[in-house]
């Protein structure tokens, strides 16, 4: 297999990306890099410098690795925006500004936060490690994520092996609904925000937060600001209730700054 190098890569940390709750499907390995499956493409990433480089790739998927890292969206004139609204924002967008905001396959997203319903991150990842394992095609010693037509054919009963209990009929439901054109990810790439947001909640299991999540993920719609607990508090202490819509059409690249300097600080919450 190849290997490719994006140069001159500012404003992006693997650590601070791939292991903040987005994704699901990157293992770090011993030498500082992260293992995963994109779209059925199974590589390693570590950044050298001011490269990103790729082992695994080829040369032909070069645009679809530039389109999953978001390499050529301006996070640092997003950041600049942001800073300017509140000087919690500036100090949260400092703090980490290497986060970028991945563009994942949608159905994929919305299985993963489908399960990471009232769930930690170890326990989400063992899950949709065993999803794919169990339903996905193999690819090289990996696995690709299974697609909505596989699962819509499955029973909820034929999810035991992955051990995900009551999340398996709204992952069935959601797959089916997929498959069968009753919600159209692409579609919901243009409809109105709220549009698009209801037309996710009509699977079964899909709330405001995992809609939000899906939208933000899933579909790259930036204007998306995930809200559970942890964030409604974080907003709370450090904010003073203040809007997520003040933070305008890129709230959903503040809402990943906001939660990652929040994580690191717990003292700001004592």
């Amino acid at each position: 297999m190849g290997k490719l190098i994006f140069e001159n890569i500012r404003d992006l940390s693997l650590r601070d990306t791939l292991d903040c709750g987005q994704c699901f499907r990157w293992k770090e390995t011993e030498d500082g890099g992260y293992r995963g499956v994109v779209r059925g493409r199974t590589a390693t990433v570590r950044m050298d410098g001011e490269r990103l480089v790729i082992d695994g790739a080829e040369d032909r998927d070069r645009a679809l690795w530039a389109e999953y890292f978001d390499l050529d969206f301006d996070y640092a004139a997003v950041r600049e925006r942001l800073a300017a609204i509140h000087p919690v924002m500036a100090q949260a967008a400092r703090y980490a500004p290497g986060i970028r905001i991945l563009r994942q396959e949608p159905f994929e997203a919305l299985i993963c936060f489908i399960i990471s319903q009232n769930n930690n991150i170890k326990r989400i990842t063992g899950i949709v490690d065993r999803l794919c394992r169990h339903f996905g095609e193999s690819v090289g010693e990996s696995y690709a994520f299974p697609t909505a037509v596989r699962l819509a054919a499955l029973s909820p009963e034929e999810l035991a092996p992955i051990r995900a209990g009551f999340r398996h009929r709204y992952i069935i439901d959601a797959a089916r609904k997929i498959a069968d054109g009753t919600v159209e990810p692409e579609r919901l790439r243009q409809l109105p925000y709220d549009e698009a947001k209801a037309a996710l909640m009509q699977i079964t299991g899909v709330g405001v937060k995992v809609a939000d999540c899906v939208l933000l993920y899933g579909l790259h719609r930036l204007e998306s600001f995930p809200l559970d607990v942890w964030m409604k508090r974080a907003m709370e202490t450090l904010f003073g209730g203040m809007d997520p819509h003040a933070f305008g059409e890129y709230a959903g690249i503040a809402q990943q700054y906001i939660f990652h300097y929040a994580r690191m600080h717990p003292e700001l919450f004592m």
